[in-house]
């Protein structure tokens, strides 16, 4: 029973709700207020050879200028599908194509365009908390087994699940952080 207590369950589910919190802070980091970066198309995927690829696969990203994203995609082939993931990213992003190059304006940061981007950092930020309470269900249901093969006692698994439950709250309260920052940043308050 000791070694359960000691084992490598309780390291798995920290480093996957710290993955969690960190897959959302990549998320938002894409979201700009008004300035280009490549980190702006980082949440983009692309349909292209039968799978999903992320845009950095397939393409170069650039910052000609500070309103400006060039997007140089390196088989001819997929220059539609690139285009088209960039349209349904949610991004607000239209791209002009020029051969193998797409060029993406950034929109000025309208009221409209930062209600937009607080939207959207709001279902990162849900998608990362379903990802964390995933985590805490797998735990869960590994304390439940460990207790049905007589591993741990149904007291220890009480103690574990509670455990289990305060990774899952700091990785929630972590999650409400960054959205809560970044919408701040994106809605200029």
């Amino acid at each position: 029973m000791a070694e359960f207590e000691a084992g490598p369950w309780r390291t798995d589910l920290e480093r996957r709700s710290t993955g969690a919190v960190e897959a959302l802070k990549s998320d938002l980091a894409g979201l700009r207020t008004g300035r280009a970066n490549t980190s702006l198309l980082d949440p983009v995927t692309v349909e292209v050879y039968g799978s999903a690829m992320p845009l950095s696969q397939l393409a170069t990203v650039t910052v000609p200028e500070p309103r400006m994203l060039n997007v140089q995609v390196w088989d001819k082939s997929n220059v539609t599908p690139v285009d088209k993931a960039i349209r349904s990213a949610g991004l607000g992003l239209n791209p002009i194509v020029d051969g193998q190059t797409l060029r993406l304006p950034i929109p000025d940061m309208t009221e409209e365009r930062r209600k937009e981007m607080a939207k959207l950092a709001s279902t990162y930020a849900e998608k990362a908390k379903i990802a964390a309470r995933n985590v805490r269900r797998d735990g869960m249901e590994a304390l439940k087994a460990a207790e049905k093969k007589g591993k741990i006692s149904q007291d220890e698994q009480k103690k574990y699940e509670a455990e289990v439950q305060k990774i899952t709250d700091k990785a929630v309260a972590d999650i409400d952080v960054a959205a809560a920052a970044k919408e701040k940043e994106i809605l200029g308050k």
